[in-house]
């Protein structure tokens, strides 16, 4: 049951989000650009909410619903989420080198089917300005200093020939494992041309042995590190994939990432179905609902699942689909922090 207070704070926010979204035109990345800014300048200090913690991979979470990355990529707000009573924040997606991504227009909003097409293409400002930046802060892996764990997503940079991309990834993870609470290996942006080759078994195999043999033995306690896949893997493909990633020595998988499909887009979107890059949102629940159900079932790893979580009931079902933490991205900027509170209250109550 969604309490009174969560009802009007969902009510403020759908207030406040109609006049950005109205913001420089509509222009989705510039709204973005805006809220990070605004969101750099809040004072540090503040707690993750702590309802129902959990500890995955030996990370204690005080609650299970996270910010997925993409949100904040160059930790110019890491401080800030744990004000919005988030668990946790996934930093990134940082490549080792600093990089514009695609040509703008690059985000589409679909109102009316709750979703969002982004043809980001990581861009970021890079593997080493992200670790100063989280320096400065005083981050180190464990301490919390920004009132919630931190992960660190990390990607190939688009220069880089995907035959060098381990050696790309070794070296954003070399950088930022002392900062990472988790590091996040994503290889199934469909945004960067051939990442997601690297979801093949023989090169994810190949790539998550060199990350997680880095990990050992750069500590003693060495980094965990968790897989993001996309929920276009399907049939032998996604079998072999999962094979390969449970003999990998990572810690977890994160399911899912943006669909290329466009189904589930309203009649009055259906002009988005020709831009190119990833859905997500509502449009993507069902897809990533199964997604994550299959994975729960056939590898012996936690899950975080992330995709379609748009109410405190996808949420509740995602957590009974086997996952043990959420992430939330799209579902965030249709809804606000009363998401957050929301799954947290149903699951208070089952």
């Amino acid at each position: 049951m969604t309490s009174t207070g969560t009802t009007a704070l969902r009510s403020a926010y759908h207030l406040a989000r109609a006049g950005l979204f109205r913001y420089a035109g509509g222009d989705p990345e510039k709204v973005h650009e805006l809220t990070i800014k605004v969101l750099s300048k809040l004072p540090g200090g503040g707690r993750g909410r702590m309802a129902d913690p959990v500890t995955v991979a030996g990370i204690r979470f005080p609650n299970r619903v996270g910010l997925a990355a993409g949100m904040d990529k160059d930790g110019i707000a890491a401080h800030a989420w744990a004000h919005f009573g988030f668990g946790f924040a996934e930093l990134g997606t940082v490549s080792a080198k600093a990089q514009p991504g695609n040509p703008r227009p690059r985000v589409f909003r679909a109102v009316a089917s709750q979703g969002i097409v982004n043809r980001m293409g990581f861009n970021n400002h890079g593997a080493t300005q992200l670790a100063e930046v989280l320096g400065r802060r005083g981050v180190a892996r464990g301490n919390q200093a920004l009132g919630i764990p931190l992960g660190v997503s990390i990607g190939k940079s688009k220069v880089t020939p995907l035959a060098e991309a381990t050696d790309d990834y070794l070296f954003s993870l070399r950088l930022l494992a002392p900062y990472a609470d988790y590091i996040a290996v994503n290889v199934s942006s469909p945004n960067t041309p051939g990442l997601r080759s690297l979801q093949e078994a023989r090169e994810l195999a190949r790539l998550l042995g060199a990350l997680t043999g880095e990990a050992a033995e750069l500590s003693e306690r060495p980094v965990p590190i968790f897989v993001k896949l996309a929920p276009d893997l399907v049939g032998d493909d996604l079998t072999e994939t999962l094979a390969a990633v449970a003999h990998s020595g990572v810690s977890g998988v994160i399911a899912t990432n943006t669909t290329l499909e466009r189904d589930g887009l309203a009649p009055a979107d259906a002009r988005l179905a020709q831009e190119e890059g990833g859905l997500s949102g509502r449009p993507l629940t069902a897809k990533a609902l199964a997604f994550v159900e299959h994975l729960a079932t056939t590898v012996d790893l936690p899950v975080m699942g992330v995709g379609g979580i748009m109410s405190p009931a996808d949420g509740a079902r995602m957590f009974d689909a086997g996952a043990q933490l959420l992430q939330l991205y799209t579902g965030f900027i249709y809804e606000g922090p009363a998401l957050i509170r929301g799954i947290q209250e149903l699951e208070s109550t089952r």
